[in-house]
């Protein structure tokens, strides 16, 4: 039997916006999506906050979750994640506690240390209440407390939010978060689907960092991975141009609307953006099915991870599901 066959997969979206479109049809084809791989099994999906950045229709992820809980009816979802710094507490935990009163046992929060934004951007969130990656751990302490129970001469609650116990992840693209997530043995994401560079050595810090917990009683880790499944190598590599152009757009800090793929990058990268294009997805899966498939048996052998979670931000939204459909077709 495959590897494979048990594994669970999850999507993690971004919303994303194409050229000549706008933000309705991205939020619709979120939830269209999230129907899709519900109905192929798959275990999470997850929506990411990201703001000032035109293309990315993500940014109010606790409403954004909302519309997808109600229009779906057994897959969990979850931030992936909430950008901490950028937000009070409080406000985290009665967002997510009104989320899990009306969707029970459904409702995950991913949490991330870095503000997912710029200087100007993190200040317009927060005004005079900026908060920084060093506040994360308290943040989360905090954050655990507001979800569960109510404390004997605890003044400040939650209200929804106290007793639902949401699901917490701690999600992290270096050693930081790995550390803490171990520390405190909360199950661990690594964003890998962008930032790949310190994969290996942030799972290997959370495994030996781990205490079981009251959450787990041994480490889980989920991966990120982008996707581009397509039935044969040839049209994969052609549609993955879309995916080439999104992140050669971030690198120069212009628009991240979809593109439609090329026939060739060839004069539209310097040498050295392509190679740092190549490194950002250096976890993608790019191709058809045996070649996608082969490409996660390697992923697999090498880290034993425990889940994935896949990224696919190709132009048309039916290549969108017919490359999750390819990759639901891998566990057979």
């Amino acid at each position: 039997m495959s590897a494979l066959s048990n594994l669970p997969f999850s999507v993690l979206d971004l919303a994303p916006v194409r050229d000549h479109g706008g933000a309705t049809q991205a939020l619709h084809n979120s939830l269209e999506l999230a129907r899709h791989v519900e109905r192929l099994g798959f275990s999470r999906f997850w929506v990411a906050e990201h703001h000032n950045m035109e293309g990315i229709a993500s940014s109010a992820t606790a409403v954004l979750l909302a519309y997808l809980a109600g229009g779906t009816s057994s897959i969990r979802l979850g931030s992936g994640g909430v950008m901490l710094p950028n937000h009070a507490p409080l406000v985290i935990a009665e967002q997510f506690g009104t989320l899990a009163s009306l969707y029970p046992g459904r409702i995950e929060l991913g949490l991330g240390r870095a503000p997912g934004a710029d200087h100007f951007t993190a200040r317009a969130l927060r005004r005079d209440r900026l908060g920084s990656a060093d506040d994360f751990p308290r943040d989360v302490e905090e954050l655990e407390a507001l979800l569960g129970p109510r404390q004997p001469g605890q003044q400040v609650i939650a209200m929804p939010g106290m007793d639902t116990n949401v699901p917490i992840w701690l999600l992290g693209s270096s050693l930081f978060s790995a550390q803490l997530a171990g520390q405190k043995g909360l199950p661990y994401a690594f964003a890998s689907h962008f930032a790949p560079r310190y994969m290996h050595e942030a799972i290997r810090v959370y495994r030996n960092h781990f205490r079981p917990s009251a959450v787990l009683d041994k480490p889980y880790v989920m991966l990120g991975v982008p996707l581009v499944a397509a039935p044969t190598d040839e049209e994969a590599e052609f549609l993955a141009t879309t995916v080439f152009q999104r992140v050669l757009a971030l690198i120069r800090g212009e628009s991240l609307v979809l593109r439609p793929p090329v026939e060739s990058m060839a004069g539209r990268w310097l040498p050295h953006e392509k190679e740092a294009v190549g490194s950002f997805l250096a976890m993608s899966m790019v191709g058809g099915p045996e070649k996608i498939r082969a490409r996660l048996q390697v992923l697999l052998d090498q880290t034993d991870a425990d889940e994935l979670i896949f990224t696919c931000d190709l132009y048309q939204h039916e290549h969108r599901l017919r490359a999750f459909d390819i990759l639901a077709s891998l566990r057979d």
